[in-house]
């Protein structure tokens, strides 16, 4: 009789799931959450809105959670200054589902997914599920080992001639955000690809940076993707959403599942989205401890790349592995990323950055490579 193993489908032998420790330590700062937890009237004013809706749960929610859609498409009025139509916008339980609905929509296995590694690793997962094949693109640009220039994209893009291009802007684990001219790039480059813009970080970036949603008129081909997780601090709410041609969206319909969204999920999304200010007020705070560990951690002999997400990836260590340790035996979890002398750090209250910054001043001389290189030379 054949194993479970044996009747897995062969592409997906062997493969790890996708999984973030998940560990009862005093600070955690490795899965990208916001620190803060909702606001009092926030969640009062979910409850009321719930208790509305409780008594119809015997029927199916809004197939196409028009209101939501409506809701979502005011606050990016006000939020990236751009009007979307109600049309042009979807939603999922977490951006993750999103992206699953357009690689099945638009992927295959006879078909390639590029992507710029390293990015977000949910990118690969999700082709590998749907059997489609990846090609992993290179990044570096002049005095930036992690930056994309619109030449390198474009040639990539040629290379590979890939039904999907994913882009992340900021970039996960990297923070970094793209320019208009890189996304033109890949657009261009790849005609016959539906080009993802995952913006999951977008309302922490830089004043500044520009969001590709304003890049979508005329360009039926390009989907910018985002998520109420992080900036809402919505991540156990699992709502994500994407902006796109009307005709795009539409074909998305034959792929997700009949009533994907729960009534709950839209109500509590809804009710996210009419607070927007209150929960956003965590943004600024959660930006100036992101903007404060970059400063000490440079002070510190490490090297963080400046990040315009809510997270700073640092590098400068001998041994990533030994180092996430050491931080996790003083109760501070970060994200070992799979980057080679690196490690992310989510940014999160005031004193969880003082808990993680005196943990990196503990660090034995032998953590940091700067300060090992130094010794060997002397």
């Amino acid at each position: 009789m054949s194993g479970v193993g044996d009747l897995l489908r062969p592409d997906l032998r062997g493969r790890t799931a996708y999984g973030a420790p998940q560990l009862d330590v005093p600070v955690r700062l490795n899965t990208n959450e916001s620190s803060y937890a909702v606001p009092a009237p926030v969640i009062a004013a979910a409850l009321r809105a719930l208790g509305e809706e409780l008594a119809d749960l015997n029927r199916y929610p809004d197939r196409e959670f028009t209101a939501l859609r409506e809701a979502l498409s005011a606050y990016l009025a006000r939020q990236a200054g751009v009007t979307i139509p109600v049309a042009a916008l979807w939603a999922a339980n977490g951006s993750n589902e999103v992206l699953l609905h357009l690689v099945q929509a638009f992927g295959g296995a006879d078909r390639v997914a590029l992507g710029f590694t390293p990015a977000y690793s949910m990118h690969p997962i999700i082709a590998a599920t749907c059997a489609m094949p990846w090609a992993d693109g290179d990044r570096g640009a002049p005095g930036d080992p992690f930056g994309l220039t619109p030449e390198s994209v474009a040639a990539q893009c040629a290379r590979h001639d890939p039904a999907m291009v994913f882009l992340c802007s900021p970039n996960n684990p990297t923070g970094t955000a793209l320019t208009h001219e890189v996304v033109i790039a890949a657009y261009e480059a790849a005609p016959r690809a539906v080009i993802v813009v995952d913006e999951a970080y977008a309302e922490y970036a830089r004043p500044g940076t520009r969001s590709a949603l304003h890049l979508l008129a005329g360009r039926p081909r390009l989907v910018v993707t985002r998520t109420m997780s992080k900036a809402f601090a919505l991540a156990g709410g699992r709502l994500g959403y994407l902006a796109a041609d009307p005709e795009l969206v539409d074909a998305l319909r034959l792929v997700r599942m009949p009533y994907h969204l729960s009534t709950q999920t839209q109500v509590i999304a809804r009710v996210a989205l009419e607070h927007a200010d209150d929960l956003l007020a965590t943004v600024e705070a959660t930006k100036e401890q992101r903007d404060r560990m970059v400063g000490e951690l440079t002070a510190a002999g490490l090297d963080p790349v400046p990040s315009d997400a809510n997270f700073v990836l640092f590098g400068g260590l001998v041994d990533e592995r030994m180092t996430w340790q050491h931080l996790l035996d003083q109760g501070v979890l970060v994200r070992d990323v799979g980057i080679r002398h690196h490690l992310r750090v989510s940014a999160g209250t005031p004193a969880e950055t003082d808990a993680f910054l005196a943990a990196v001043a503990g660090l034995p001389a032998g953590h940091r490579l700067h300060q090992s290189q130094e010794g060997t030379d002397g």
